[in-house]
């Protein structure tokens, strides 16, 4: 294919989606040699819209089998990319996604998301859908402009007559055009958040635990890398602990590790705990953390900080005593937060996820016991 190549051409769009309709039309357009494979409708999906249909639906298709059906892509990068394709343009413009719909209302019309023929069954909504149909041909056409130059002329239209609440909603579909086609355009995730808003919200936590930790006699000046340690066991049989890291507020799974129980095999978390903490203090070669958290009360607090001194390690430490959530100094003084702080939740979602990690390997270990 190389050796074939008489001339490279790049063009550069304003976001990812853009990016993906424009490789698939491309494909459809020229029909590379060496993407024939894209021309085989049996193994890439591609979106059909009903045109015919009273009410158009917009659907997933394999083979392009119906004529009164207007089709877009094949979609190279799999049904997944096409999921999120489909589920942004269904946020600004609501359609119906199955062939025959049931004559209920369904669920996705409580979410806002489909016009159910039950309720547009009039002239002037079927005008609206018929609306929302053609805008999202021509986003899969790549003519955010036009859509974008229509819907302004809709919404000053909707002011001069002083309709303000069709207009506004008008005006939202607009910024959210505008955002996902925008060159600040995140990749798309289903929690919601671009990724600024999430390091923003991080680094909130991570101050605040820190003004939190001085004013209770720490000098801690970054928790830029934290560890915390979680016990699991059933009555002390196929015992294991957990590390789990979180950088910068966030997890890293590349830093956790699991243990496995050698010395005990009878109900004692606070030995336990005492055990893992020193096979860890032990990896000299692993990158040191900035702070400890134990899940655990007084007790657990104790044997770590015993387990410190004995290594003369001086990593400032806290436990998360799970019943009233209280935190726990390295001199066993307790710390009440309000449920809504910020670090709280910091420390609770890196408790929970050690919690999460020891178990699912204390059930490894046990299902593999069953077996054998």
């Amino acid at each position: 294919m190389v050796s074939q190549i008489a001339k490279i051409k790049t063009i550069i769009t304003d976001s990812e989606i853009e990016a993906l309709l424009l490789e698939s039309r491309y494909i459809k357009k020229y029909k590379p040699k060496y993407n024939i494979k894209l021309m085989d409708d049996k193994s890439y999906l591609m979106i059909r819209i009903t045109i015919k249909d009273k009410y158009p639906k917009v659907l997933m298709a394999r083979r392009q089998d119906d004529k009164d059906s207007i089709y877009f892509g094949p979609f190279p990068n799999g049904s997944k990319a096409l999921r999120i394709v489909l589920k942004i343009i269904r946020k600004i413009f609501p359609y119906q996604s199955v062939l025959n719909h049931d004559k209920k209302i369904c669920l996705y019309h409580h979410l806002g998301l489909c016009p159910c023929p039950p309720i547009f069954d009039s002239p002037q909504l079927r005008r609206e859908y018929s609306k929302n149909i053609c805008h999202i041909k021509n986003f899969l056409d790549g003519n955010t402009g036009k859509i974008i130059t229509d819907l302004k002329k809709e919404r000053d239209i909707l002011s001069k007559n002083e309709e303000f609440e069709k207009a506004i909603l008008l005006q939202n579909k607009i910024k959210a055009i505008g955002l996902i086609t925008g060159p600040h355009y995140k990749k798309y995730s289903d929690s919601g958040f671009d990724s600024d808003f999430t390091d923003k919200l991080r680094k909130k936590e991570i101050n605040e635990l820190i003004n939190i930790l001085n004013k209770n006699g720490y000098n801690v000046k970054s928790l830029e890398r934290i560890e915390c340690f979680d016990i699991s066991n059933t009555s002390g049989s196929n015992a294991t602990g957990s590390m789990v890291t979180f950088v910068s507020g966030k997890k890293d799974g590349n830093w956790y590790r699991k243990f496995k129980i050698r010395t005990l095999s009878s109900p004692n978390d606070v030995g336990m705990m005492e055990e893992i903490l020193h096979r860890r203090m032990k990896h000299y070669e692993w990158p040191w953390p900035n702070l400890l958290i134990i899940d655990g009360g007084k007790g657990q607090v104790s044997t770590a900080v015993k387990v410190l001194k004995n290594t003369n390690s001086k990593i400032p430490l806290i436990g998360l005593a799970k019943k009233e959530e209280t935190i726990v100094t390295a001199d066993l003084k307790e710390i009440s937060l309000p449920k809504e702080s910020e670090a709280l939740k910091l420390i609770m979602r890196i408790r929970d996820e050690a919690h999460r990690f020891a178990i699912s390997y204390h059930r490894s270990l046990r299902s593999k016991a069953l077996l054998f």
